[in-house]
């Protein structure tokens, strides 16, 4: 049986489809149920029901976007950089693996070479270079705090996507919005990522950071121009002329933009489907989501 954390989100309900469609025996662990947040009771939930393996998808991202996070600090920190070390400290006591949901918001632009960033690299839009948003900064706290620990996975997704007409799904958001900041980026398509997630555990690989981001990067006129193909939306996309118009004029804080490297989760013999192509298809099985809003 599987722990899940944060299982009433955006990614995790996604886990609970893919562990419902999988057969996979799982606990959505809920706060109103139990307060996981507290370390000793969440010790004693594991003592008690013993799961082979813990998800936390738990986390703040702020609604509607991470500007929200810059008016409630207070629980950006607990949730995306002290959660994970309790969750951490819990697996610990427990002798129970476990991995957690990141982000590859911690970075920004690509490596000095032009390829897009990999594990090894230190992140590089964080509270340390004081040039990120309080959300990325937390993020990449998180990460830190769980630096000490094994047998953890930490996924980095980026910019989830999927064909289910979804408020938090990023096609959608580029269908609303009313103008666009032209940027370069790599993308997760939210199914591939929690598959690709989950087998890391059920594969047995080894523990780590993974990005799991699918391959390629993509520009925001290249996503609407395959929105355009696919015929699901004709409007006509309106462009910032710059990242300081979009800050002036959209933003109350930094974006990152960033592309990634999934090199290290293929050669560990998980495969997602390059970005271009994962795009195309969610548009052409565009369909009404099964998630609830969240």
């Amino acid at each position: 049986m599987i722990y899940l954390l944060g299982g009433t989100g955006y990614i995790g309900q996604a886990y609970q489809a893919l562990l419902k469609q999988r057969g996979i025996p799982y606990r959505n662990l809920s706060r109103a149920e139990i307060d996981y947040t507290d370390l000793q009771t969440l010790i004693n939930a594991i003592n008690e029901d013993k799961p082979e393996f813990l998800i936390n998808a738990a986390g703040y991202t702020g609604k509607p976007n991470v500007d929200a996070c810059e008016l409630d600090k207070g629980n950006c920190l607990f949730g995306n950089a002290v959660f994970p070390g309790i969750v951490a400290e819990a697996c610990q006591a427990t002798n129970t693996p476990w991995g957690h949901v990141s982000s590859g918001c911690i970075f920004t632009g690509s490596r000095a070479d032009g390829a897009g960033f990999n594990e090894e690299d230190a992140p590089n839009f964080t509270f340390r270079q004081n040039n990120c948003s309080f959300y990325s900064g937390t993020k990449a706290l998180g990460e830190e705090v769980l630096s000490k620990y094994s047998d953890i996975y930490i996924w980095r997704v980026r910019i989830p996507f999927n064909n289910c007409d979804h408020p938090r799904n990023y096609l959608k958001k580029l269908m609303c919005y009313e103008n666009l900041l032209q940027a370069t980026n790599s993308i997760s398509q939210l199914d591939e990522f929690t598959a690709a997630s989950l087998d890391c555990w059920l594969k047995r690989i080894p523990f780590g950071t993974y990005n799991v981001t699918n391959p390629g990067p993509i520009t925001t006129q290249e996503v609407t121009e395959l929105i355009h193909k696919s015929g699901l939306c004709n409007k006509a996309f309106k462009f910032f002329k710059d990242e300081s118009e979009f800050m002036t004029k959209a933003a109350i804080t930094p974006r990152s933009n960033c592309t990634m490297s999934s090199e290290k989760l293929l050669r560990a013999g998980i495969s997602l489907t390059p970005i271009h192509e994962a795009i195309e298809k969610a548009l052409h099985n565009w369909a009404p989501s099964k998630l609830l809003k969240s």
